[in-house]
């Protein structure tokens, strides 16, 4: 069985302006990966609702899970829980799980849970909240659409609430091989070696050291033992 493919959903102006460098996905890929859960595509809008919408609905479609980050904060241009009812054609209102839970953290705070905050509460009809230890706002997931904020200490600690309710695959393994031979040197011998595995993802990564051209070979895929075989057979390749 192949594993679960996946996509992410990376909301923000901030994010295509260049102002805000994007953490979250390299952070969710990684987790992703040791979860055994495919990462196939990863797409970055505007926080426009019409763009929102149908990135959601796109995606939601295509892939077993959607991981959203950002927009769910409690400013005006926090519109992602709006667009992800929008796009599942669910209502939208503050819940009282959602309530009970800021206002008891506002009230340890002393601080008030005014309108803007309150904003953080309104979840979808038929979403499952997603807990966040940190700034205790939660996530929530509606379908397979897991959605999560923006700054990478609440994202890292949604995604490890969410992904134990996950089912996995094997995780993906990887292995590489470093040649000190430029790209042109290896195409045509690892193009064989490629064919030789189909089971298997092989990558080429060109670097530069001390002048010095390069390659590392890295080799993907979730049987340790076939891909220890395929690494050893790639070694005395290149050796000779």
């Amino acid at each position: 069985m192949p594993n679960p493919s996946a996509a992410m959903l990376v909301i923000g102006d901030e994010i295509l302006s260049g102002r805000t460098r994007d953490a979250n996905m390299h952070y969710l890929a990684g987790q992703l990966t040791e979860r055994g859960i495919d990462l196939k595509e990863v797409r970055v809008v505007s926080d426009d609702q019409d763009a929102i919408i149908a990135a959601v609905k796109a995606l939601s479609e295509n892939y077993a899970h959607v991981f959203t980050s950002g927009g769910i904060g409690p400013t005006h241009d926090d519109i992602t829980a709006d667009c992800i009812a929008a796009a599942f054609g669910a209502h939208i209102d503050v819940r009282a799980d959602a309530r009970a839970l800021l206002q008891a953290h506002y009230d340890r705070s002393g601080q008030e849970l005014n309108a803007a905050r309150l904003r953080m509460a309104r979840i979808p009809d038929g979403a499952t909240l997603i807990d966040n230890p940190v700034s205790t706002a939660p996530g929530f997931s509606l379908g397979n659409v897991h959605v999560m904020a923006g700054v990478p200490s609440v994202f890292k600690a949604m995604v490890a609430s969410i992904l134990p309710t996950l089912t996995g695959g094997a995780p993906l393994l990887s292995r590489t091989l470093q040649l000190f031979k430029g790209e042109g040197d290896l195409a045509g011998p690892l193009g064989a070696f490629a064919q030789d595995y189909p089971d298997l993802s092989v990558g080429s990564y060109p670097f530069q050291k001390d002048g010095v051209y390069g390659s590392n070979i890295v080799v993907r895929g979730s049987d340790a033992v076939a891909l220890d075989l395929a690494m050893k057979a790639l070694e005395a390749k290149f050796a000779q």
